[in-house]
């Protein structure tokens, strides 16, 4: 059983994080390594950090019933699909407890045209705490992380962060 990620008693700070806007850590130097994972995709295949070695990553962790993560959805989307060539990948984690099936249909109802995974308690841990959603990593081609976001980022910012790890 996955635990919860917002328990009752953070529905406040989300709530908060909502209201005040997304916040970014600073620019990490480069030294903070992204940590491996290992997760299964919502179409049952396994999606892991090592297939995505020395390209550009963007790591968003979300649920269904979050309306600013339903929000970045079409700029995730919209970055995936500018930036392929240059090697960047998106992969949306899913925070949901209701399992794949629910979150595929969600994804496919908005057309998603990113990687969309079930976030298990090893990534949570290792990318966490995870105390707000949505909150999007930045990854460098050499795996540092560059910049760590929560909260909703608008379509342009998202291109500058992007442009950041694509350099």
């Amino acid at each position: 059983m996955q635990r919860s990620v917002l328990p009752r008693q953070q529905a406040l700070g989300l709530a908060l994080a909502t209201l005040l806007g997304a916040y970014a850590w600073p620019a990490f130097a480069g030294d903070v390594q992204a940590p491996a994972f290992s997760v299964k995709g919502v179409d049952g295949r396994s999606v892991r950090y090592s297939d995505y070695r020395n390209r550009p990553l963007v790591v968003d962790f979300w649920a269904t019933w979050c309306a600013p993560c339903r929000a970045s959805m079409p700029h995730l989307s919209s970055m995936q699909q500018r930036y392929a060539k240059s090697g960047l990948a998106v992969i949306g984690m899913s925070v949901d407890e209701t399992g794949p099936a629910p979150v595929r249909r969600f994804a496919n109802g908005l057309g998603v045209k990113f990687t969309i995974a079930m976030a298990n308690d090893e990534v949570l841990d290792a990318y966490g705490p995870i105390r707000s959603i949505p909150t999007t990593f930045f990854i460098n081609r050499k795996g540092a992380i560059v910049r760590r976001v929560v909260g909703y980022i608008d379509g342009e910012t998202m291109d500058v962060y992007v442009q950041e790890i694509l350099r």
